[in-house]
């Protein structure tokens, strides 16, 4: 049986190994998920927190990973958050839809805005929380969603930073691309 090759990811005083995933051939990346870990997503949240911008009324994020990081955020300062979806759920009146390319899938998504939750974020200073951003592609379509929800976007905060984003977002670690 083949082992998984880790890779030591730390922060405060928490240590994960984490698996390394390879999204297309030769490149070789930590894979972090909040899911599930508790102690991991509030030494990241208390951090994060302390970077939401004033002004902001409401957070958003996108599943999966980073929900329970957005959801502590949320109930450290006080405010909501909404989720923006990857896939179509039945329930969804008139979603709002954007193409964004993953680096992580080394694909094209879609992410689903239900028009219902789109209607919460207008005339609302937002804040996008997010687990990794390395293009910043999924960042740069929440934001796109966002504003044509009529939304206003004041923040943009990520636990991991991996490689040079296009958009500017405030990150508190680094991840190296292996």
């Amino acid at each position: 049986m083949k082992t998984m090759e880790t890779y030591a990811v730390s922060f405060g005083n928490v240590t994960r190994h984490v698996p390394v995933h390879e999204p297309m051939p030769g490149v070789h990346i930590p894979l972090v998920s909040f899911l599930g870990d508790v102690e991991l997503t509030r030494v990241f949240a208390e951090q994060l927190a302390k970077h939401v911008p004033a002004e902001t009324q409401m957070l958003v994020t996108v599943e999966t990973s980073p929900i329970p990081l957005a959801h502590v955020i949320a109930s450290m300062v006080g405010l909501p958050y909404l989720v923006v979806r990857k896939h179509r759920r039945s329930y969804m009146e008139r979603p709002l839809i954007q193409e964004v390319e993953s680096f992580m899938l080394g694909k094209k998504d879609v992410l689903w805005l239900d028009s219902r939750v789109a209607e919460k974020m207008l005339n609302q200073k937002l804040t996008l929380i997010t687990d990794v951003v390395v293009s910043g592609g999924t960042m740069a379509a929440m934001e796109r969603l966002v504003r044509r929800a009529g939304g206003e976007i004041v923040g943009r905060l990520a636990a991991f930073r991996q490689g040079e984003p296009e958009t500017d977002v405030f990150a508190l670690a680094e991840l190296p691309v292996l």
